[in-house]
């Protein structure tokens, strides 16, 4: 008896664009048998889903796996960013990075049910998204094969669209020129204006976003309410994490808040550029940090600022699962014990404007002191006293540098 040859099979993170669509095509040349898999990180319309079964199906998988992602996102990385104010360069609250953590462990998960030797990722070598998928799953399940079509081949877009075409495989317009990429912290977009540091994508090319021209002229005004970090209602209303962050992104959107373009360092050490809109976490993130104002000491928040930049770095550059993130977490989540309260926002042309914010546990009581007029912890005299010894390094370095430089002239 013949021994049969074994079947090779391949676990493919599937969006139905351009590059991924080109994967299935690649590894079906090379022998493979292909299990799509797409996860729900937010985003996605029930049209969206339709298609990408659709379009799975149509380039040639032999299955397909929809998983949802939300919660593990909300509870693994989102509720951080928030806790953190997360925003890199001081613009970017991470949005399309931490997903590749999710989908990575789940590519691992669906790889060893479905028993495949190997894992597929549609990233570039250009990148940052190729490390954290490579780095997770490496972590997660090193015996796994990893195979990246677009990097190993070095492909561009133009190249890919022509082979796809040869085939008979069609892709939406808009993935031709841009990759976009939608998810619960919101839209970001790559394409030609973002490879060099000049030019702006057009306005159509953000899904959801109000252009500033078209928002209302009236403003939205409500009241976010936070406990322990995090969001738990809109107005009074007991709402999840899920549902703010829904809630927010399409009011948020009306408004044009949170529209922006990131230029940093990418992990390959070039610098990098993308457009995005995130509406609901930069809502969320502004109140929360707001409230933090009202009910952490200066130095609690100095090195909580301090290390969630820290923490910020690690998982965007695809180092989530050092232990240090674990460790970073705690003292997070320890911080976060007084972040109770609520917050009134305003929104209003691309603004978003923090009215007040009030919690039990705020340090600006008017039962302790009132800032510029009198108080109840000290007296006029022990406030001079203060501000005498204050002082006085900077007074005696200032003499130091007088008696220094006179003595530099008279040895001249």
């Amino acid at each position: 008896m013949k021994n049969q040859k074994q079947t090779k099979k391949a676990i493919l993170a599937f969006s139905g664009g351009l590059d991924t669509s080109y994967c299935v095509l690649y590894l079906k040349e090379q022998g493979y048998d292909v299990v799509t898999m797409t996860v729900d990180t937010g985003g996605f319309a029930k049209e969206d889903q339709e298609y990408i079964i659709k379009q799975s199906k149509f380039v040639g998988a032999i299955k397909h796996y929809f998983i949802d992602g939300k919660k593990q996102l909300y509870d693994q990385i989102v509720s951080y960013i928030i806790k953190g104010n997360i925003l890199r360069g001081s613009v970017y609250p991470l949005s399309a990075g931490p997903e590749r953590l999710i989908i990575a462990t789940k590519l691992v998960e669906i790889a060893k049910k479905e028993k495949a030797m190997a894992v597929v990722h549609g990233s570039t070598g250009a990148g940052n998204d190729q490390v954290r998928f490579d780095v997770a799953i490496k972590v997660l399940a090193p015996e796994l094969k990893i195979i990246a079509p677009i990097r190993d081949l070095e492909l561009t877009r133009e190249e890919e669209m022509k082979i796809l075409e040869k085939s008979g495989i069609t892709i939406p317009t808009i993935s031709k020129s841009y990759s976009i990429n939608k998810g619960m912290l919101g839209v970001t977009i790559g394409g030609k204006e973002t490879k060099g540091s000049w030019e702006a994508p057009p306005e159509e090319v953000y899904p959801g976003i109000t252009p500033l021209v078209n928002t209302p002229d009236k403003s939205d005004t409500f009241v976010i309410s936070y406990k322990n970090g995090l969001p738990i209602g809109i107005n009074g209303k007991p709402m999840n994490g899920l549902s703010i962050m829904e809630y927010l992104t399409e009011i948020g959107g009306k408004h044009g808040i949170g529209k922006n373009i990131h230029l940093g360092n990418t992990i390959l050490g070039i610098k990098g550029r993308v457009a995005f809109a995130a509406p609901a976490v930069t809502i969320l993130i502004k109140a929360h940090k707001e409230l933090e104002k009202l009910v952490l000491t200066k130095w609690q928040s100095f090195w909580k600022d301090t290390l969630s930049d820290v923490w910020g770095n690690f998982v965007h550059e695809g180092l989530y699962f050092d232990p240090v993130i674990k460790d970073i977490e705690a003292m997070l989540d320890s911080s976060q014990k007084t972040v109770t309260g609520d917050v009134r926002i305003k929104l209003f042309k691309g603004n978003i404007i923090t009215e007040g914010y009030k919690s039990p546990f705020s340090l600006m009581s008017l039962d302790i002191a009132t800032y510029g007029e009198k108080n109840i912890l000290w007296t006029g005299k022990e406030a001079a006293g203060f501000c005498k010894i204050y002082g006085l390094q900077s007074i005696l370095a200032h003499k130091a540098y007088k008696l220094g430089k006179k003595y530099e002239k008279q040895k001249s």
